[in-house]
C-alpha cells in the first residue's frame, strides 16, 4: 500500500473514490514489491476518460528486455461514466483537482483511491503545520508528566 501524503496537506480534499487502473504485466510484479510512488502524479479528464499521470513504477527486476514499461507512462483508470462525468462538470465548473491518495491491491488487482478537491492557500498550510506542532508539544509535554 502506498499513500500520498502530500495530497492531504496540499488540497482540501472533498469527496473520494476507488478505481482501478489499467497496468502491464511487469507493472502489477513492482506494485506489489511496493516499488511505486505516486507523490508527484495528478490526475486528468481526456475526451471522456480519466487518466493517471506521473506516477513513477520501477521497472521489474526479473523481466525480459521487449516486456519492459516505460516508468512514467500515463495510465488509464477505470471508472463508471457517470462518477467521470460527474468528477469532470465538478472540476471546470469549480476549479477542483482530481489527485491520488492511496494505492493499495484488493483481491488480487491494484486499485487507487482518489480525491477531488481545491488547492489550499499559503496561510492555509502555515496554519495546519503550527497546529501540528502544538499538538505535538502538547502530547511531549503529557509524556513528560507521565
Amino acid at each position: 500500500m502506498t499513500t500520498n501524503r502530500k495530497a492531504r496537506f496540499k488540497y482540501h480534499i472533498e469527496d473520494s473514490v476507488e478505481a482501478g487502473i489499467v497496468l502491464k504485466g511487469s507493472e502489477i510484479k513492482s506494485i506489489r514489491d511496493g516499488k511505486i510512488d505516486i507523490s508527484q502524479a495528478f490526475c486528468r479528464i481526456q475526451k471522456g476518460e480519466l487518466w493517471l499521470h506521473n506516477a513513477h513504477v520501477a521497472p521489474f527486476e526479473n523481466v525480459s528486455v521487449q516486456s519492459e514499461h516505460d516508468s512514467l507512462r500515463s495510465r488509464k483508470l477505470l471508472l463508471h461514466k457517470k462518477e467521470i462525468l460527474k468528477w469532470e462538470l465538478e472540476s471546470k465548473r469549480r476549479k477542483l483537482v482530481i489527485v491520488p491518495l492511496k494505492l493499495f491491491i484488493k483481491r488480487g488487482k491494484a486499485k487507487i483511491n482518489i480525491g477531488i478537491g481545491k488547492s489550499k492557500r499559503q496561510y492555509d498550510k502555515r496554519a495546519e503545520i503550527i497546529k501540528k506542532e502544538a499538538d505535538r508539544d502538547i502530547a511531549r509535554s503529557r509524556k513528560a508528566n507521565r
